[in-house]
Parts: C-alpha cells; sequence; structure tokens
C-alpha cells in the first residue's frame, strides 16, 4: 500500500480548536463524505455524503408535497439572451457563470449558460403556462445541480463549482400570497434545520445589499459553527413583479382585468453537510444527529474463534429487533479488522450509537451502549437493548441540538458602541447584535472597518429600532459576524 493510502486510513490528525479549515477537510475526506474531482473546484460526493444528502431530501421533499408543491426539471442550459432578460440578476451573478459556446466542433449561433440558477429559463416557461387566474399559484420545486465558476478556493460541501440544490419557484396573483409562501417555507427550513440537523437558526431579512439579485425582499435562516462563524443555511425571496414584468408572466383576474404575477423562489443545498460537520463534529471525526445518520447504529461484536458464533447469534438477533422498530443498523461482522479499529472507524464517519457484544457479554447476557457525541457507555440487558436504544436516539437529537444552541447564547453578544462592534468583530467568535441604518455605504465600512457581514434583521426584533451603530441615524437590530 503507498504511503499516501495509508495516510489516508488514519484518523484525524489536527486538533478542531488549533486548525479548523484542515480538520474540516480531514472529516470531509476521511469519514467518507466527499472527494476532491479531477476538475479544480469540483467534488465527488461519496456513498456516504450522499446517503445523507438523501435523508436530508427525503424530508424536505415530503414537506414541499404536502404543502402542495409538485417537482419538476428544467434544462441544464439557459439561452444568454434568457439569462440577461432581468438586468438585477444577471449582475449578481455573470462573473460565476460558466459558458457553452461549441457543440462538438461546431460553435454554437448563442451561447449557452450551465445553470447558475434557474429563475430565467423556469420563468420563460411560465409565460406560456399561465393565463389565467385559474392557472394560479404555480407552485414548482425542482432538484437539480449548479454550476457557479467559483475562483475563490475550494472547501467541500461550501464551496465547489457545481453542488446540488431544490428550488421552489412558485407565481401567485397578489403579493400578499407572495409573501405568505416566502414565510411558509422558510418556516419549513427552520423546522428541518432544528428537529433534524439539531442546529439552531436565526430567521430574518437581509439587507438591500444582500438580498438575492433581482429580488423584492429576501428571508434567510442564520446559523453559528462551531468555530464563531456564520453560515447560511436556506433562503426564501420574494421576487416581486420584476420577473413576470422582464418575461411577461400576466394572467387575467377575476375582474377580467390583465395582471402580472408575483412570484417567489426559496432553496437549500449541500451546503446543509457542511454544517453539521462544522456545527457537531469534534476531534475523533463527524458526528451525525440521529435524524439523518444513514446508519444510526453500528453493531460491534467481539469476536473469538471459540466464541463467535454464540455472540454473531446475540448480534443478529438485536440488529432484527432494532431494525422492527424502524431503526436503521449496519452490523460490523468482519473479521480481519480489529474492534479497536472498527470503533475508531465508526466514531469517524459519526454513527450516533455503537452497541459491543462480546463472550464476557453474552455470560452477562448484556450489550454496552456507546453514544458518538457525548462518548459514554452503558450497559443493559440484551433484552432490552432494543428499547434502550431508540430511548438513547432521541435523547441524543435533543442533545445535541441542546449544546448547539447553548453555543449560539454564550456566543451572541451586543456591541453598545462602533468601538465594541470592532473588538468584538476581530477577537470574539460568534454574533454580534447592533442597530443599523440599512444604508449600503454604511454597510461596506463596517465590512471593510470590523470584517463583519451582515447576516440578518431578525424577525423576533424586527419591530425595535435604535441608533445606526456607526452613522447614528435610525435603524433596526441586526446581527453582524464574519461569515462563510
Amino acid at each position: 500500500m503507498a504511503k499516501k493510502e495509508q495516510l489516508q486510513d488514519l484518523g484525524i490528525t489536527v486538533k478542531k480548536d488549533e486548525d479548523f479549515s484542515e480538520w474540516y477537510t480531514q472529516v470531509v475526506l476521511k469519514s467518507g463524505l466527499a472527494d476532491y474531482g479531477p476538475v479544480k473546484g469540483c467534488m465527488v460526493i461519496k456513498p456516504w455524503g450522499y446517503a445523507i444528502w438523501e435523508k436530508i431530501q427525503s424530508w424536505i421533499d415530503q414537506k414541499i408535497k404536502e404543502t402542495g408543491h409538485k417537482n419538476a426539471y428544467f434544462p441544464l442550459f439557459i439561452p444568454e439572451k434568457l439569462l440577461t432578460q432581468e438586468q438585477k440578476h444577471i449582475e449578481g451573478f455573470v462573473p460565476e457563470v460558466a459558458w457553452v459556446t461549441h457543440g462538438g466542433d461546431r460553435k454554437l449561433e448563442e451561447k449557452l449558460a450551465i445553470r447558475p440558477t434557474s429563475e430565467t429559463i423556469i420563468y420563460s416557461m411560465y409565460a406560456r403556462w399561465i393565463r389565467s387566474h385559474r392557472d394560479l399559484p404555480l407552485l414548482i420545486n425542482q432538484w437539480a445541480n449548479i454550476v457557479r465558476w467559483e475562483t475563490k478556493a475550494t472547501k467541500l460541501f461550501l464551496r465547489t463549482r457545481e453542488f446540488l440544490w431544490q428550488e421552489g419557484h412558485t407565481a401567485h396573483a397578489t403579493k400578499k400570497q407572495a409573501d405568505e409562501e416566502v414565510k411558509k417555507m422558510l418556516d419549513v427550513y427552520v423546522d428541518f434545520a432544528e428537529t433534524q440537523l439539531a442546529i439552531p437558526v436565526i430567521s430574518g431579512t437581509k439587507t438591500e445589499a444582500e438580498k438575492f439579485p433581482g429580488a423584492l425582499y429576501t428571508t434567510t435562516i442564520e446559523a453559528l459553527m462551531s468555530d464563531g462563524k456564520a453560515l447560511q443555511l436556506g433562503t426564501s425571496h420574494n421576487l416581486g413583479q420584476n420577473f413576470s414584468k422582464a418575461f411577461d408572466i400576466k394572467f387575467i383576474d377575476e375582474n377580467e382585468k390583465e395582471q402580472y404575477v408575483w412570484q417567489t423562489s426559496w432553496g437549500v443545498s449541500t451546503r446543509l453537510i457542511g454544517a453539521v460537520i462544522m456545527s457537531h463534529g469534534d476531534d475523533k471525526g463527524l458526528v451525525l444527529p440521529p435524524e439523518i445518520a444513514p446508519t444510526q447504529v453500528v453493531i460491534v461484536p467481539i469476536l473469538f474463534e471459540d466464541s463467535k458464533k454464540q455472540v454473531l447469534a446475540k448480534a443478529e438477533g438485536l440488529k432484527k429487533k432494532l431494525e422492527g422498530k424502524g431503526i436503521s443498523v449496519e452490523l460490523d461482522g468482519r473479521e480481519e479488522y480489529k474492534a479497536g479499529f472498527k470503533f475508531n472507524e465508526w466514531e469517524l464517519k459519526g454513527v450516533p450509537i455503537r452497541v459491543e457484544i462480546g463472550p464476557k457479554d453474552i455470560e452477562k447476557n448484556q450489550a454496552v451502549l456507546a453514544r458518538r457525541d457525548t462518548g459514554e457507555k452503558t450497559t443493559v440487558k440484551i433484552g432490552e437493548a432494543a428499547g434502550k436504544t431508540e430511548e438513547l436516539l432521541l435523547e441524543i437529537q435533543k442533545s445535541m441540538f441542546r449544546k448547539a444552541e447553548d453555543f449560539l447564547k454564550s456566543h451572541t453578544y451586543v456591541a453598545k458602541n462602533y468601538n465594541d462592534l470592532k473588538k468584538m468583530s476581530k477577537k470574539q467568535k460568534g454574533l454580534v447584535r447592533a442597530f443599523f441604518c440599512g444604508d449600503e455605504t454604511c454597510e461596506e465600512a463596517i465590512k471593510e472597518e470590523c470584517g463583519a457581514t451582515t447576516r440578518c434583521i431578525p424577525f423576533a426584533e424586527e419591530n425595535k429600532s435604535g441608533k445606526c451603530i456607526r452613522c447614528k441615524k435610525q435603524g433596526k437590530p441586526i446581527l453582524f459576524a464574519k461569515a462563510y
């Protein structure tokens, strides 16, 4: 075996608190989530990583359908004339667009953009499909891949040139209906982040400078990673009538008058996997919340030649009982690896519970349950192991959320003056709350002078007001942070 391959088999070799970036990369690579592809800036999502994405997809897709939306698929290639039809929109994406100029050895008559986002291709179709108020609301979602030609350093799951996501696109008769849609879908994302990913989030509105290009306004859910940087987990936008006017999407209302539709778009991506790594991972590797773990329990039998049959029989019996409760289980009966190696490997992969059964356990009619999140071990009777495991999975999910919530609360600060904001942004990990006027010039100055960006105006505080931390004009509460 080559030296490089041997190194890849080892565990995490850096401390999370000492070199967060290198720690993150090692967790992604060594836990088997993803790898670097042959094209610079692109990633290969490996089976373990894709299985997590499938769990994410499954939950969100169910909620999308429960809220009345239907899935569809639109082309990967977008004609240049379509992409440039809404000017503010294209200005925000041109630097990242990848273009197709040739088909085989023939030059194309018109350049084709490789989908950086799908508003333009979808809305060109909506203009054909929508004629009457009876066609509304039109509620469509797409699961797709996206290409944005990032020039910054690749960060697997966080910054790659191609990634996976879902993007919802809806059309409504009134602004009120569009507003309700924006909130409804953002609430779905809040629910998902907190109940499935065990990540507490702050929901709110983006500033004018940070909103989606071409949108009337953008709402967001923001999370705090364990290195103190913020990460945007999902967004929901009211696009107003900007795109409907650009693409001539009109309908005849109930009074026989022609109107432009009101539109929304919303989405989350494989970035969510990066959020899980950074929120919950530790020096041993990945720590997965049970709700999104492809394997929730791994049974590791301690095998010796004279007791192997009995131990495996007990392990198989427990596996069946756990599966009968709807728990996903892996029985690691590999004989070529010692138990200690298997323990480390499954810890690296983040499996929530490890069950150990050896010959001494058989004698005592017991099994040992080890929690991945805390390392705590519990000895239980074999007959009670399935029920205890089920309870423990629920407790782990709640415990992981509580831990992340405590971190968020303890790392959210209030800046009373501009010097406070400068010091906190540069020296402390976390979010800094202050009042802000909303002026783009002021926002840019704060970014340059404090090294922090605006994250959102929290919904919970949007009715409050005070003097801007920098210019002293009247403003609203906002959160600042260094961010990914």
